[in-house]
């Protein structure tokens, strides 16, 4: 009787298919759970804060690895708080007290803050405490204490990780420059130990390994590793809490408080609030948990925020590339409390609003789509927003132009009884109105702008320069430089140069050198010197002469930038020519055996960087062409207006 091995055959195949159906899992897993980061700095922290006090008790680990191969006998760090200890710190000096809205009265002392490292150690070795000493990295003022360095007595070799166990108190200001309290509204950032940025030779510009750890000035914004925090932190027990990074557990004490602990991977920042009268709701998107943490008083704009972010969240999917975390939290401050609003930090940004804002004011859909952004440029590439303040703030302010513009149109910033203002053009006219265009370039240390040009070059010109490269290359080719620049960077720290290399990349390849073999040529001009962008149409004239007609145009170039455009020339015939120009001549004329009607310079506005589009164009007739001589005037002053009512960072 032969042997029937169907039974057998079909349970080797199940248990094949088991062990490969935990293959996969196992393999999912594991990858799932691959770091994102090298995670050089990785931070667990306790921290009770004394909600009567205004201060914060706290206990941190820091565990850094040296991942040069550099000897390294110093560590430096940033005590952001000690910005606002007293009116001598160069934030203090540079701010005159006024930042983004707000003022600070340092004769004040309810108005301060500071932080205070109390001991130092490194896990069972050394104790560093009394060796901490205050540097300035930047300038000459002995009294600015936002910088330390920490000499060690034996050196860290290459690979070798530190142990450090820091004990810190910190006093939080009024709020002012995004942290900091408002009654019992506490937006808590900036506002522990954080060790600088070890930059080896190779790395960004980096001849020889240094320590990257700025001041805090009034102009700048944050560069740190990325890594690993857990952080507990206790909190009266009716507050509520939201933080970077995922929800662990809850523990309540006798005591009348309560420890709330989060845990954030593959970020290089940590922020949290807390407040008794907080409104939270929850929103599913995707793979991604949004929390919306609202002042009962604002609750009439919870679904604003939550399909702001959504459209954010989809259009950077598509474009750039996913967003790697399961959670973001959108924090609502109360009004005397609004200068910690338009803030990013990893997995966490403050908006803003105001009670019954009509719809056709997208302040609160601004404000969350550029802080969103910040997600992708300062939380996964993580600029270094000191020295290069514009590849996060400027790439950000281009996208939010985009975005805005793609899907709150007609109108996206104001769409009000028939008035409306779009975002791209507020982001131009910024610059092209600002009173001396030429006084910087945009490539310089934030702190080193030249007062009053700050935001301008570093929002509005860098976003105008962008719109103007995409324009001019195209869209789809400008997505694939974005696209691929995102990718290849993200959670390495990329400079422009990073950013350049790709376009030189990707350009010629996708416009068959139309543009040359690289586009050096325009960011020479854009990012490295500050010529400006001026073409115009000096003279039209049509000619008669033995019963024929003949015209002539003279186009002129009054500015020093050079970028090619066309000129569109209308016949009186009817017909139309389109006539490239690489506008190197100060000055050109254009023949023609017949009559001209019309004719203008750069046809589709494709030159954002142009200051004046109203030279741009003349016809014979000048009732045939509109002129809309104020409306520039008009959009700079409610462009101002919405900055101001923003303090967007």
């Amino acid at each position: 009787m032969p042997v029937n091995y169907s039974p057998l055959i079909n349970d080797c195949m199940i248990h094949f298919l088991r062990i490969s159906l935990l293959f996969c899992l196992v393999a999912t897993a594991t990858a799932q759970n691959k770091p994102l980061s090298n995670r050089i700095a990785n931070y667990t922290i306790d921290v009770v804060l004394d909600a009567d006090k205004k201060t914060l008790f706290g206990k941190e680990t820091l565990i850094w690895k040296n991942t040069s191969n550099d000897r390294i006998s110093e560590l430096q760090f940033h005590l952001y708080l000690n910005a606002f200890k007293d009116k001598n710190s160069t934030f203090m000096k540079e701010s005159g007290g006024q930042l983004r809205g707000d003022m600070m009265d340092p004769s004040k002392s309810m108005n301060l803050g500071s932080i205070t490292i109390e001991s130092m150690q490194i896990r069972n070795g050394e104790t560093l405490t009394k060796k901490i000493k205050f540097i300035q990295t930047d300038d000459l003022n002995e009294k600015d204490k936002t910088v330390i360095s920490v000499p060690l007595s034996k050196p860290l070799s290459p690979n070798e990780s530190i142990t450090l166990d820091i004990n810190f108190k910190a006093k939080l200001p009024q709020i002012f420059a995004r942290t900091g309290f408002a009654d019992n509204y506490f937006l808590v950032g900036q506002w522990f130990p954080k060790i600088g940025v070890y930059e080896p030779a190779g790395m960004r510009y980096a001849t020889k390994g240094q320590w990257n750890c700025h001041q805090f000035h009034a102009n700048t914004e944050f560069y740190a590793d990325f890594g690993t925090y857990k952080v507990s932190m206790t909190v009266p027990k009716e507050y509520q809490l939201a933080a970077t990074g995922i929800f662990q557990s809850e523990s309540p004490h006798t005591n009348g408080t309560k420890t709330i602990t989060y845990l954030a991977e593959d970020v290089h920042d940590f922020a949290w609030t807390t407040s008794p009268r907080f409104v939270i709701s929850e929103r599913q998107w995707k793979h991604v948990k949004i929390k919306a943490v609202m002042q009962p008083e604002h609750s009439g704009s919870t679904e604003r925020y939550f399909q702001s972010a959504i459209t954010a969240l989809t259009y950077f999917e598509k474009n750039l590339g996913k967003y790697p975390h399961t959670v973001l939290s959108l924090i609502d401050p109360p009004v005397n409390g609004a200068g910690s609003g338009g803030m990013e930090y990893p997995t966490f940004i403050t908006c803003g609003t105001a009670w019954g804002l009509p719809k056709g004011f997208r302040f609160p859909e601004l404000v969350t789509v550029h802080e969103f952004g910040h997600q992708y440029f300062q939380g996964m590439l993580a600029t270094n927003e000191f020295e290069e303040s514009f590849l996060d703030e400027g790439f950000n302010q281009y996208y939010e132009g985009r975005i805005m513009d793609e899907n709150y149109a007609p109108g996206s910033q104001i769409d009000f009884i028939g008035f409306t203002i779009n975002d791209m053009e507020t982001s131009r006219i910024s610059y092209i109105t600002m009173k001396n265009p030429k006084i910087t370039e945009v490539f310089r240390n934030a702190w080193e702008y030249p007062k009053g040009t700050y935001s301008i070059m570093t929002y509005t010109k860098t976003a105008t320069l962008l719109k103007t490269l995409e324009n001019m290359i195209g869209r789809s080719t400008m997505d694939e430089v974005m696209q691929t620049y995102f990718i290849r960077w993200r959670f390495k720290h990329p400079c422009v140069r990073d950013f350049i290399d790709v376009v030189n990349e990707i350009v010629p390849k996708r416009t068959g050198n139309r543009f040359g073999t690289d586009m050096n040529w325009y960011f020479d001009q854009v990012l490295y010197k500050a010529p400006v962008l001026d073409y115009a149409l000096k003279s039209i004239n049509n000619i008669e002469k033995d019963s024929k007609v003949s015209g002539q145009f003279t186009v002129e170039r009054l500015g020093d930038m050079i970028l090619p455009t066309e000129i569109s020339v209308q016949f009186a015939d009817g017909k139309q020519e389109l006539i490239p120009w690489n506008g190197e001549e100060k000055s050109k004329l254009y023949k023609f055996d017949k009559a001209i009607s019309s004719v203008k310079v750069d046809p589709q506005n494709k030159l954002l960087l142009d200051l004046n589009f109203n030279n741009n164009s003349k016809a014979v007739d000048p009732s045939m062409l509109v002129f809309r001589k104020y409306t520039m005037k008009i959009m700079f002053w409610i462009q101002n207006m919405m900055q101001w009512m923003a303090g967007i960072a």
